[in-house]
């Protein structure tokens, strides 16, 4: 079973086009959990293009208040304007990922071996007995890196399923990324790590993920449950990709 953490940037960016209270983040939050979902992501950027510092505070609130079982999630690049936010707001995860602010969304993991040093000092600031810290994996990280990500202190890894999800149009290609991502998630299981997954996972190619994966215990899903949200609604949609996950 892999739960589900629904990413509330899409609708964030949505929003953020006119100067307008919707659609609302907490109010597709609440819709989401109604659904099932474990938890929401975000990933909050200096420019605020999409999640602003004040749904922060706001889906927290939420949280507290309405959902106490579920999990809040916050990603982004351990500055530290973003780690004191982490700390004013504790977060149940906190996911660590390489950006730049430039960056249109995350394209790449950590180098854990030239940034071991570095990621070390953060995860020890951050990471208390009721919050895990995640770090953002290449999917050919291989046993290497996941022996340098286990020696940060970190508690799990997210395996970065961009380059699997875009060979939607080339099943052969498919399969490549698929055995790699399988190859670093059996040396992360091994290595007592545990393992997320996002970006670009989609009702399409969840199954195939799901079969050669094995050990994922979360998947931070936003762009694709946004795209079918479009279509289905988010009640339905969260049913569906929770059913690609085994989480019902």
């Amino acid at each position: 079973m892999t739960k589900l953490s629904v990413n509330l940037n899409a609708v964030a960016q949505l929003r953020n086009r006119r100067n307008l209270p919707w659609p609302s983040v907490t109010g597709i939050a609440r819709l989401v959990l109604d659904a099932g979902a474990s938890g929401v992501t975000v990933h909050p950027r200096p420019d605020e293009r999409h999640i602003r510092r004040t749904d922060v505070f706001d889906l927290k609130e939420l949280l507290v208040a309405e959902y106490p079982q579920a999990e809040f999630n916050i990603e982004g690049y351990p500055s530290e304007d973003f780690l004191k936010l982490v700390e004013t707001v504790d977060p149940e995860q906190v996911t660590l990922v390489p950006d730049d602010p430039a960056q249109a969304t995350s394209d790449h993991g950590w180098d854990f071996t030239g940034k071991g040093n570095f990621l070390t000092s953060i995860v020890q600031r951050i990471r208390t007995p009721h919050r895990r810290i995640s770090l953002f994996a290449d999917p050919d990280a291989g046993e290497a890196g996941v022996a340098a990500a286990k020696a940060t202190g970190a508690d799990r890894i997210e395996l970065y399923t961009g380059p699997y999800g875009g060979c939607f149009d080339s099943p052969e290609r498919a399969e490549q990324e698929l055995a790699t991502l399988a190859e670093t998630a059996h040396a992360a299981i091994a290595a007592g790590l545990g393992l997320n997954a996002g970006h670009d996972l989609t009702l399409v190619n969840l199954p195939a993920f799901q079969a050669k994966v094995p050990g994922v215990l979360e998947a931070s899903i936003g762009h694709g449950i946004t795209a079918d949200a479009l279509l289905i609604g988010f009640p339905e949609a969260v049913r569906r990709y929770r059913e690609a996950l085994g989480d019902i």
